[in-house]
Parts: structure tokens; sequence; C-alpha cells
């Protein structure tokens, strides 16, 4: 295994700083368990509820179902650890899980629901919207773009293999519209927008600002359609997080350009501007730069992080649908930071050239981590060696920066 040789390697072994309880997003209550409400059930309880008894030397953490493990381990410098013993469950939860409620999330421009499992975990499902071999058309604007299911996961593991560990884990999952959605629904407004196509499929539309029409539905066959599923972070109101507009934020209009494309020392000015005039936020973005040029992902107008770390903690990368819809041309727009302000973190960097080594090709990589995904084979090969040109370019554009 290639990725486990990868994650072997001296430069995945870089130790974080010590996580003192300030660092840790939750202070736990040592003694709140939970468990299950009956031997033939599988849903759980908080001990608040129940008295329960522990196996002689288990903690009441072992009671934990694994998202709240996951919610739980969530601290200033990471998201989850490198070696992470919970991923591999949380995965399979995400995959196989009975849900027991499906409603729309709020907000957003294309449909997506929130499901809900037994043991309160809930995760965030963004439905097939297009094919794996479906490219982008060449005269689309990238806001006008559809959001890709298979590139949320390809991102979850290109985030990972990169050693960013910043995009909640995702699964892929087959869902039955009729009897996870549907039946189960109790959203009112996403109930009345299901039908049966001339086909003999089972479509839904929900409703949202754009692509929520009859000609935009989304049908099974007959009923079975794909998605991925993202595990849900904590609630806003246990953890708030705060919203920051990118600084290289694109100016989502047909003819207007931004102010980053007109003016070549734009760099200057955003390294005098808090946050980004101290602490490694700057680095961070530009970090969050490469991942997003690797993918081909040119939406990325906002990035968010855990208030209760305030500003020296590390970028959530969400929302990765527009990433991985063109393979056949690269955007250097994207690159904009990196190659303005001509800076780079050094951990950042050798890994990148590691990644640019044979024994450890990134495209080869992504393949094995994606090959146990249950909707495997998730991206089409051309994707797959399109990231290899790609980290050549980001490497030459650092080589240019070395040079001047």
């Amino acid at each position: 295994s290639k990725l486990a040789a990868l994650f072997e390697h001296p430069l995945y072994n870089i130790p974080i700083p010590e996580v003192t309880e300030k660092d840790k997003l939750f202070i736990v209550n040592p003694l709140e368990k939970f468990s299950l409400c009956s031997s033939e059930s599988d849903e759980w309880i908080s001990s608040s509820k129940a008295e329960t008894l522990l196996p002689t030397g288990k903690t009441a953490y072992d009671t934990y179902p694994t998202w709240l493990k996951f919610h739980v381990g969530i601290n200033r410098y990471e998201l989850y650890p490198r070696r992470d013993p919970l991923l591999p469950t949380l995965l399979q939860d995400l995959a196989t899980q009975r849900i027991v409620s499906s409603v729309q999330k709020s907000g957003g421009t294309q449909l997506k629901l929130i499901m809900t499992f037994p043991n309160y975990g809930q995760a965030l499902f963004k439905p097939m919207k297009q094919t794996r071999d479906q490219e982008t058309p060449i005269d689309f604007f990238y806001f006008s773009d559809f959001e890709r299911h298979n590139a949320e996961i390809a991102a979850f593991h290109l985030d990972r293999i990169l050693d960013f560990r910043r995009i909640p884990p995702v699964s892929g999952r087959l869902v039955n519209i009729t009897k996870e959605i549907r039946d189960i629904t109790t959203d009112k407004k996403l109930a009345k927008t299901f039908f049966i196509s001339p086909a003999g499929n089972v479509c839904f539309y929900g409703e949202c600002s754009y692509y929520c029409s009859t000609e935009h539905a989304l049908c099974g066959k007959p009923d079975r359609l794909e998605g991925s599923m993202a595990a849900l972070l904590p609630d806003k109101t246990l953890a708030k997080r705060r919203s920051w507009r990118s600084p290289w934020r694109r100016s989502y209009h047909k003819s207007k350009k931004a102010e980053w494309e007109l003016n070549p020392n734009y760099c200057a000015r955003v390294r005098e501007t808090p946050p980004y005039d101290r602490g490694h936020r700057l680095l961070d973005l530009i970090d969050m730069t490469i991942l997003d040029f690797l993918m081909g992902n040119m939406d990325r107008h906002h990035y968010e992080t855990f208030e209760k770390f305030g500003n020296d903690t590390f970028l959530l990368h969400l929302d990765n649908g527009r990433g991985f819809g063109t393979h056949s041309r690269d955007e250097p727009s994207i690159l904009a930071p990196l190659q303005q302000c001509c800076s780079i973190k050094k951990s950042t960097y050798l890994r990148l050239q590691l990644l640019a080594t044979q024994p450890y090709r990134l495209s080869d990589l992504l393949r094995e981590a994606l090959a146990t995904d249950p909707l495997a084979p998730v991206l089409a090969e051309p994707h797959l060696q399109a990231l290899d040109r790609r980290l050549g370019k980001v490497l030459a554009a650092v080589g240019h920066c070395l040079a001047r």
C-alpha cells in the first residue's frame, strides 16, 4: 500500500503542539455515558435518561457513538488526527447506518439534505447531478456549474493525502429515494416535490434558489440514487464558527474582474490586513489555494474557522462540490495567492515534492484511497492523471518564486 507507506513517512509524522484543555473544542464530562436503548434497538440515549453500568475497564467515552467521538476530538490544530482509529468506522457509519430522518438543508443554490441516524449522528447528503465522465462545458461560468457528489468524496481523501485534514469525513452512498427520503421526511416543502417520471423513475427537486425545478429534478433508477454523505460538524449553537470572506474571492459577475485580478501587488495589501498580518493565516489560505488548484475548484468565496480558537487555528475546507469538473484544462488563476505572495509553508512544500516522486505519486495515492469507497470508481481516470500535471505546475510556481 502506497498510502500506508506515505503515512509512515517522516513528513507525515511531524508532531503537533501539545493539546491543552483550552485547545480542545469541547471539554467533556467524563461521567456522561451513552447506551443502547435496548438489546434489539440501535437507538442511543444519554445517561441522563438511563442509568447504565459500564463493563470493567471501560470509560464513559467508550460508550459514545463514533460521530460524537469525532466531535470531541476536534482541537485547535486539526479536525481529526493522522492515525485516527475512528475514521474507518465513521466512514462505514455514513455509508451503512439506517436513515431515520431526511429533511432539506436551507440556503444554498442547489438541493442538499440533512440525514439523521438512530444514534443522533447527522450527515449532509449531496445527490448525484452528473456522471463521472461529464466535463463542465467550456462556456460555463464557475458560478453556474453543478455541484458534484463525487468531488466531495475525492476532496476529503485528497485533503487527507496532503496532510491538511481540514475536510470532515465523506463517504459515498447509494440511497433509496422512496424508503430513505420520501417515506420518512417530515419536510412538507420537500414532500410536495416528489413525482414519477415518464420513464417510471422516482424523482424529486426540493426548494432552493436556482436548481430546484422539474427540469433539474433528481431521479433514481428506479429509486436508487448515488450521493455523498459528509459527517456534519458540531451544531453552531455548541461550537460557533466564523465565516471569512476570501481576499481572493472572484467577482461572481459575468464581466467584472476582482481587484486581485487587476493589481499584481495585491498581496502587499492583504499582508497589512488582519488577520493576515500575523500568524499563519495567510499560509493556511495558500494551503487551501493549492488544494483548490489540484481539484480545479474556482468557487472558494468564503472559508470558516471555529470561533473558540480565535485567529490561531486551521481553516475549514468546506463545500468542495465544484471541484473535479474538468480534467482537460487547468485554471492558473486559482494559484494567484501563491504566485502573488510567493509564500508557502515549508512542510507543505516538502510534502508536495514528495508527492511528485514515483513511490508516492499523487494520482496513485488518491486512486488507492478512493478504491475503498462504496461508489468506487469515484473519479474518472483522466481526473487522477490531471492531478500529477497540476502538482507539477504548483511546484513550478514555487520554483519561480525561489528564482525571484
